[in-house]
């Protein structure tokens, strides 16, 4: 134990003395570098903020509308090329055919019709007047009477043709009952067209008017 105050007294002799001529070299140490300080790590919470209302639901894409830029185009002008025609065209005035007729009953009387086998009959004198514009073909007068029994072959007549503006009278004759009123009808047609029927209650005695028409199935113009 003595002997250390000794020891050191020569080394620090030598360390202050170059006993060598070269300088001593310093130990070497073994240094442990200070360690980081670690980091604090705070746990940050994470804060979901609700959505706007305005905002869509999820799965839910919302397009709002873009309101686009109108820019002024200009119109192109329409010019009109007169076409150069070398017809006219004259308007046409079409008229709708129509067909009609007017019956006045003359007048009748009875006679006795011993060719058909037949009593007392009732002949009508009938003039039918063409009043539409258009021809009439086949025209026919028919005579009902109320106390009519058999059918007689005159009780309908037909002339082929009677033009617009024409008239004519036709004999028509019906199975009646003896000295009896009759009430008769007469029906005018073309083409199997019913045109007019005419009712008269009472048939006039034709002697009154002058007796029998002597034009019976002449056409002619309407007086």
């Amino acid at each position: 134990m003595k002997k250390t105050p000794a020891l050191f007294a020569v080394l620090f002799f030598l360390s202050a003395c170059d006993v060598f001529g070269t300088s001593p070299q310093p130990v070497a140490t073994w240094i442990v570098p200070p360690s980081h300080t670690p980091n604090i790590v705070t746990a940050t919470p994470i804060i979901f903020t609700p959505p706007p209302a305005s905002m869509p639901a999820p799965g839910v894409t919302e397009i709002a509308p873009v309101s686009p830029t109108i820019t002024d185009i200009p119109l192109p002008t329409l010019t009109n090329t007169p076409v150069a025609s070398s017809e006219t065209s004259t308007p046409s005035l079409t008229s709708t055919p129509v067909k009609s007729v007017t019956v006045e009953i003359l007048g009748c009387n009875t006679s006795i019709d011993i060719a058909h086998g037949m009593g007392e009959v009732t002949n009508a004198y009938v003039t039918i007047k063409n009043t539409g514009t258009i021809d009439l073909q086949n025209t026919c007068a028919l005579l009902r009477a109320i106390d009519e029994d058999r059918e007689h072959p005159d009780k309908k007549v037909c002339i082929p043709n009677l033009p617009v503006g024409n008239q004519a009278t036709l004999k028509l004759t019906v199975d009646s009952a003896y000295q009896q009123d009759t009430i008769i009808q007469v029906d005018a047609s073309s083409d199997n067209m019913l045109l007019l029927r005419v009712d008269k209650p009472s048939c006039t005695d034709i002697s009154v008017f002058g007796g029998v028409p002597a034009d019976v199935g002449v056409v002619k113009p309407i007086q």
